[in-house]
């Protein structure tokens, strides 16, 4: 013997099988409605974290970091080996070291390279103090360019190097020194002005070394 069908409080009476099959059917469309939405943002939340560990954990490129050069301990290295004074120029707020390096050959030559600290600023100018040398080694660095006259920097007297536009280097002006047995050269693509102000500043450190010698 059958149960009977219970009766449904909405309808008062129990439901024809008609209406069974129908409250099943939207039941299911709901529940498989439900499940696609809840499939769906399980799906963008798994999206987002790959998303998330590509961003943080995969490596990237930094910027580098500006080389800093320390321009007093590779200085006193070099003093140490040429058992000689070397010249340092003072940097200030201006100028910054692009390079300093003490480079061989058949003469042994302390570069210092300087550029301008600000970045919209140009040019460079390169302190070149050639150990046991003259001016006779200048136009081997200024493309056989010798001095054609002289003028005098801070009480000193300094060779000019009349460079007919500006060489392959980018040189368009030098000036150069002897300091006891080393010849100081300073050339570069600043302006005769701009060199003669470093040269000014290096005239307390060319006399110790003239005195050194």
């Amino acid at each position: 013997m059958s149960k009977p069908r219970p009766i449904v409080a909405e309808l008062g009476r129990p439901e024809t099988p008609e209406e069974t099959a129908a409250r099943k059917a939207e039941f299911s469309a709901k529940y498989r409605a439900g499940q696609s939405f809840r499939n769906l943002i399980a799906a963008l939340i798994i999206t987002l974290a790959v998303v998330a560990v590509i961003i943080f954990a995969v490596p990237r490129g930094e910027p580098a970091s500006e080389r800093q050069i320390d321009l007093p301990r590779i200085a006193a290295d070099v003093e140490s080996t040429m058992d000689s004074p070397v010249l340092v120029p003072e940097l200030g707020d201006f100028w910054r070291v692009n390079a300093a390096e003490l480079q061989g050959g058949a003469t042994t030559v302390w570069n210092v390279t300087l550029a301008p600290a600000d970045e919209d600023e140009r040019g460079f100018i390169r302190v070149a103090q050639a150990f046991d040398a003259d001016a006779s080694w200048a136009p081997q660095i200024l493309n056989g360019t010798a001095a054609t006259e002289t003028t005098r920097i801070g009480g000193l007297e300094w060779d000019v190097y009349a460079l007919s536009g500006r060489t392959e280097n980018n040189v368009d002006n030098a000036i150069g020194t002897q300091a006891g047995d080393d010849y100081i050269l300073l050339y570069g693509s600043r302006s005769k002005e701009s060199t003669a102000e470093v040269a000014e500043s290096l005239i307390p450190q060319i006399r110790t070394i003239s005195e050194a010698q």
